[in-house]
């Protein structure tokens, strides 16, 4: 990436920045499919999400943070397994554990679970950062539709409704695919959700 690149995508970063802190929405790329998300500490912009996707608000949305250090932040108790499957996993992989806190309640599942996935993607890790909390990751589809792969896929319903649309990666042609989901139980048990 050239300084000028850099440069942008920095500018790209503060401007979804600047609308998730006042409690907007943002459409942006992961390390995996086009997501749409918020500032996952505010409950007012995590219910915006779900209207906004037409999605039941009784299903929990995934978090995203730009390092495993995070997690103790907002899980209750982080499992020994976990740190192992972060430390091994080759690629992006959601963690479902028992007890979230310090996150918005609605999006979290009814029975306080939570779903997060540590971020090496450039820009979401950079829009965590820049936030200093955790940010929703969830597809930015109406629920029921494809998850959009490239910017190209996304629903213009939801580009409209968003109050921001990043640039970073608009032309990038290269298929995402949704992460592998694992949930981690009580005793060690692992269960996989979404392979």
């Amino acid at each position: 990436m050239t300084p000028e690149e850099k440069k942008a995508v920095r500018e790209d970063v503060d401007r979804a920045c600047k609308v998730m802190q006042s409690g907007g929405i943002v459409v942006y790329p992961t390390d995996t499919i086009w997501g749409i998300g918020c500032d996952a500490t505010n409950a007012e912009a995590v219910a915006r999400i779900y209207e906004i996707k037409r999605r039941a608000d009784n299903k929990a949305l995934i978090t995203l943070v730009p390092y495993a250090g995070w997690l103790e932040n907002y899980v209750e108790e982080v499992p020994e397994v976990a740190w192992e499957l972060i430390d091994v996993a080759t690629d992006p992989m959601t963690i479902v554990y028992d007890k979230g806190k310090n996150l918005a309640s609605n999006l979290m599942g009814e029975d306080g679970s939570v779903g997060i996935r540590v971020t090496s993607e450039f820009y979401s890790q950079q829009l965590a950062l820049r936030m200093r909390r955790p940010i929703v990751s969830t597809s930015a589809n109406v629920s029921g539709e494809a998850a959009p792969r490239v910017f190209k896929e996304i629903n213009r319903a939801i580009l409209e409704a968003a109050d921001y649309v990043a640039e970073y990666r608009r032309d990038d042609d290269s298929i995402g695919k949704a992460s592998t989901v694992i949930k981690l139980g009580s005793g060690g048990l692992i269960k996989i959700l979404r392979s």
